[in-house]
């Protein structure tokens, strides 16, 4: 199939960007920003192996400077990961989801309870290659989140998105790149609908739509609304009430993600981290400087052309190790991020920066303590959970 390359979705504009935004801007700012590597320094950037028409980057906004963001009071922490005391999780549907841009679901949680996002994988088999695979991310390096409270670059920091109600108008989605792999539109996505990055960014501009009343979730990416419609590089349309996660696509087809899944379901959002450890039920998202030419379920796309056993391949799943200790003294939101990746794992959905973490901007995570805090958990702490199904190029 051919791919028609996309200017505004490089992997050569995005790192352009990226270079210029750092020299601007003071280290220590980066490791709270999303907008360098973990610890202050300088993301590793993905190398040729990637294939340059289908590359997809982190959710890094550039440069500017933010503003130090008044820390959010932290609640007392769940010591365990058991579910918090009158959390009750309702699967598979969202209608009780508030609206707005990042509104609550209310303890909704997006697809049914077996599947693969929501499934509690810590006792399943470690890959034979978990070491190799592992060490080609960064044995040494630390967990960065790449979200977090306050502005960037006059944006929001993370992936947003906007909860809309079953009557909101749909509007045509012209596809300017990878419209051979979309679901057609219309979409029920506003011009007022959040960007990535923010209105004027160059990056990845994904816009995520949730209609809560027919649980459905609308993902497109290089998003720029028009006076009438969207014009998009692509998109997809998932049902968050099924299994069958996306009736329109095909094995191999990408999605607004690298990996052709989801975004919003991979994303840290407050209202679940709010609740301490065993409040975030399903896997979350995170990125890799190389990947493989491969792809294992529930991915279903690479974007890569080095074939190396020894490189993930798109949506390998990694997990905290059953030895890691969650330290009592973390905050309440990242005991829960640390529990999530221990029972649901992290899922490689993308090409970017080594152990970036996707989230929703929301003010009221505290950025400093969630860079101090994830970025002294390290690769070494992780393995890869066995994989099955997988499908090389």
């Amino acid at each position: 199939m051919t791919h028609k390359p996309d200017p505004k979705h490089t992997l050569a504009h995005w790192q352009g960007q990226r270079r210029l935004a750092l020299a601007a801007v003071p280290a220590l700012l980066l490791s709270a920003c999303g907008g360098g590597g973990s610890g202050g320094t300088p993301a590793t950037p993905a190398t040729s192996s990637e294939d340059p028409n289908k590359l997809r980057n982190p959710s890094g906004t550039g440069g500017g400077s933010m503003p130090t963001p008044t820390p959010a009071p932290t609640p007392t922490p769940t010591p365990t990961g058991s579910p918090p005391t009158g959390s009750t999780p309702v699967y598979a549907n969202l209608r009780g989801a508030s609206l707005g841009v990042g509104a609550s679901l209310n303890g909704a949680i997006p697809f049914p309870a077996d599947n693969a996002w929501n499934t509690d994988i810590s006792a399943l088999p470690v890959d034979p290659n978990s070491a190799k695979l592992i060490a080609s991310i960064g044995v040494g390096t630390g967990l960065h989140a790449d979200f977090g409270a306050g502005l960037y670059n006059g944006a929001p920091i993370g992936i947003p998105y906007l909860v809309v109600s079953g009557s909101e108008a749909r509007l045509p989605i012209n596809y300017t790149a990878y419209g051979d792999e979309s679901d057609p539109g219309p979409f029920p996505t506003p011009l007022s609908a959040p960007i990535e990055g923010g209105s004027q960014s160059s990056g990845d501009r994904h816009v995520l739509v949730i209609d809560r009343d027919n649980n459905r979730l609308y993902e497109i990416g290089n998003a720029y609304p028009q006076a009438s419609r969207w014009d998009a590089s692509g998109g997809a349309l998932f049902h968050l009430d099924s299994n069958t996660v996306r009736p329109g696509g095909q094995p191999g087809w990408t999605s607004a993600d690298a990996a052709g899944l989801p975004i919003f379901p991979g994303l840290a959002r407050y209202d679940e981290a709010m609740l301490g450890a065993g409040g975030i039920r399903h896997a979350l998202r995170f990125t890799v400087a190389r990947s493989r030419r491969a792809y294992v379920p529930p991915a279903t796309h690479f974007a890569s052309s080095n074939t190396s056993a020894d490189l993930p391949p798109m949506g390998m799943r990694v997990r905290l190790k059953a030895s890691y200790q969650i330290p009592s003294s973390f905050s309440t939101e990242t005991q829960a991020l640390l529990q999530a990746m221990k029972t649901y794992g992290l899922i490689v959905a993308d090409n970017g920066s080594n152990w970036f973490i996707s989230g929703a901007p929301d003010d009221r995570w505290n950025n400093d303590r969630l860079s101090s805090e994830l970025r002294q958990v390290t690769g070494s702490q992780f393995e890869v959970v066995r994989m099955d199904g997988l499908v090389t190029g």
